[in-house]
């Protein structure tokens, strides 16, 4: 954690590139925990989080990928996505009213809509990619008996019962067609410069440790450094010194 920590710390004084790190999963997947602890190793105020729930009118009015646009992080940030755009290729691809409530026009929702989809993602990807903008993806897997057991955990728990909704249960009954939508979707989206990752999600320090691993790896990666003092700057800094060398005797 420290180490990531200190990457981010020179991923924010170079100002250059930005990291993008989305989790996606079934419900109780663990990635509000996952979400935690990236958060426990960085500094927060270089770093912003932000979960896609079910979207606004505004949202609506707007293409699918201008919810997630307008949050992208700055150069020198790490951006948390916990859901995504991809939602728009999973939920929705689930649920067809979620799609009418989008308001497309008829004649563009068609038999390949979702390879559509999957097209925009890929370019929208290596857009940010070509910009700085560093994306990793992790989607984690969690068994069915697990679910259930967290969910169940929900239940039993009085200070987890907010957690529960009956849509929980709804999804559930989803599985099959939810991992199939997964499926078609991570492999038509995952590609080296924006890669997936299937992290096993039934530990959760197995999460942890796994995301903290490929996340110190991809800064280290970037050949971040502190930037370059000018001898200019050096002589200011001197200046400073003295300064404060006379004001503490």
């Amino acid at each position: 954690m420290a180490r990531l920590g200190t990457l981010q710390e020179k991923l924010y004084a170079q100002d250059r590139y930005a990291l993008l790190v989305i989790f996606q999963g079934m419900d109780a997947a663990g990635k509000d925990h996952a979400v935690r602890h990236v958060m426990s190793g960085v500094s927060p105020q270089a770093t912003d989080v932000h979960a896609f729930k079910e979207p606004s009118a505004e949202e609506l009015d707007h293409d699918y990928l201008w919810r997630a646009v307008k949050v992208l992080p700055e150069r020198g940030r790490i951006g948390i996505f916990n859901r995504s755009y991809y939602e728009d290729v999973l939920v929705v691809r689930i649920h067809p009213a979620l799609l009418d409530a989008q308001k497309l026009p008829p004649e563009r929702v068609t038999g390949k809509i979702w390879q559509e989809r999957f097209e925009d993602i890929n370019a929208f990807e290596r857009h940010l990619w070509r910009n700085g903008t560093i994306v990793r993806k992790f989607y984690l897997h969690v068994s069915k008996q697990e679910q259930a057991r967290r969910l169940l955990e929900r239940l039993d728990d009085p200070l987890k019962n907010w957690k529960f909704s009956t849509a929980d249960l709804v999804e559930r009954a989803q599985w099959k067609a939810y991992h199939d939508a997964y499926a078609d979707a991570l492999a038509a989206t995952s590609h080296p410069h924006a890669p997936w990752y299937v992290v096993p999600a039934d530990h959760k320090w197995f999460v942890q440790a796994l995301v903290t691993d490929i996340l110190v790896n991809t800064l280290e990666q970037l050949d971040l450094s502190l930037p370059k003092l000018t001898a200019a700057r050096r002589r200011d800094l001197a200046k400073a010194r003295r300064q404060l060398t006379r004001q503490t005797t």
